[in-house]
Parts: C-alpha cells; sequence; structure tokens
C-alpha cells in the first residue's frame, strides 16, 4: 500500500497560511517561511519530492501552484517535478483540473482516496492543502505528517488546526534540527476511534 505523506510549513503559533509567496490575505507577512530555509533543507525537500510520484492537493493549492509552476524555466528542477508529477486535486467546487498530469476527486473522497493508496506507485505527498490535511487525518489516510516548524511567531493566519478541531493522537517519529531554527517533526498520524 502507497504511503501518503502530508508536509506543511508552520510557525511557532501554529499558523500554515502564506508560507510562500502566493495568494493569501496575510500580505504583509506572505512568505514567512522564506529566510528560514537552508541549502539543506531544500535539499531534503528535494528529495522528498523525488521520493513521490503523485501529489494531493486541495482546490486552493491546486490553484495556486497550477498558476505558477507552468511559468517557471524548462530547466528548473522543482518546476519539473510539479509540473511533471501526477496530481489529484480534491474539491467539490472545480469543474476540471487542467494543469499537466491532473486528475480531480469531486466526491466520495475517503474511498477514492483510499483506492489510490491500493494503486501501485511511490509515495503519495501532500504539499500545503491544511484544509485537506486536516480533513483526512481521522480516517487514518495520511500515514506521516511532516511540520516544518519556523522559528517566528505571526500572531494572525488561518491554524492548521484551529479552535473545535477534533482530537487527533500523533506519534513522533521523527525530529531533525537546522542551524536557521527550522525544526521538522515528523508525526505518525492514528485513525481516531
Amino acid at each position: 500500500m502507497r504511503k501518503i505523506i502530508a508536509a506543511l510549513f508552520m510557525t511557532l503559533d501554529g499558523v500554515v497560511e502564506a508560507p510562500g509567496s502566493g495568494d493569501t490575505s496575510l500580505l504583509e507577512h506572505r512568505g514567512w517561511s522564506e529566510r528560514f530555509m537552508t541549502p539543506e533543507i531544500g535539499g531534503l525537500i528535494f528529495s522528498q519530492m523525488s521520493a513521490s510520484d503523485t501529489m494531493l492537493l486541495g482546490r486552493k493549492t491546486y490553484q495556486e501552484f497550477a498558476a505558477y509552476w507552468p511559468t517557471v524555466p524548462a530547466d528548473d528542477p522543482f518546476g519539473q517535478s510539479m509540473n511533471n508529477q501526477a496530481k489529484v486535486v480534491v474539491s467539490t467546487t472545480l469543474d476540471k483540473a487542467e494543469w499537466k498530469n491532473s486528475t480531480l476527486i469531486k466526491d466520495n473522497v475517503v474511498e477514492e482516496i483510499s483506492r489510490l493508496k491500493q494503486q501501485p506507485g511511490q509515495t503519495i505527498s501532500i504539499v500545503g492543502s491544511p484544509t485537506l490535511t486536516r480533513s483526512l487525518l481521522p480516517y487514518g489516510l495520511i500515514d506521516e505528517l511532516q511540520l516544518v516548524v519556523c522559528p517566528i511567531v505571526l500572531g494572525v493566519g488561518k491554524r492548521l488546526f484551529p479552535d473545535g478541531t477534533q482530537k487527533q493522537p500523533l506519534t513522533l517519529i521523527d525530529a531533525k534540527t537546522f542551524s536557521s531554527g527550522v525544526v521538522i517533526l515528523s508525526y505518525r498520524a492514528e485513525k481516531n476511534e
């Protein structure tokens, strides 16, 4: 069975919105993670991308990525990976997914993703997409949750686990620290009973 690994950049106060320069309501805070990136972190992210052959994305992240990645130079290794990898977008509002190698899941999300995990292939990665990540955790569909925690507090923005989120057991399986102050915490998500 294929594994699903969800990876998100997060502030110390739990904000996952606008870590890069994409569309956001946090205009003055946009790109907050970029100052903490190092070649070592970039290499780790690229190696994880290389171990995955499918991206699972929520609508908003999909639309932001689809607007940006097809425009990067052809010799950009991240761009090549993003553009050539299979992409599965979960959305009840999109009518079609036009970015290269994209398919759309509109209904029966849990069943469709369970079926996707049964297909042959490499790891399935969720990049960003906090709403999708949060919605799949209670079903035991996410095998690993990787939080790239940056040493910054924003005090505003969408959090991965806002107030009222259902209790979710997690088990720490790895922790890595970096010279920029970033800590990558990897958790195994337990099926919520």
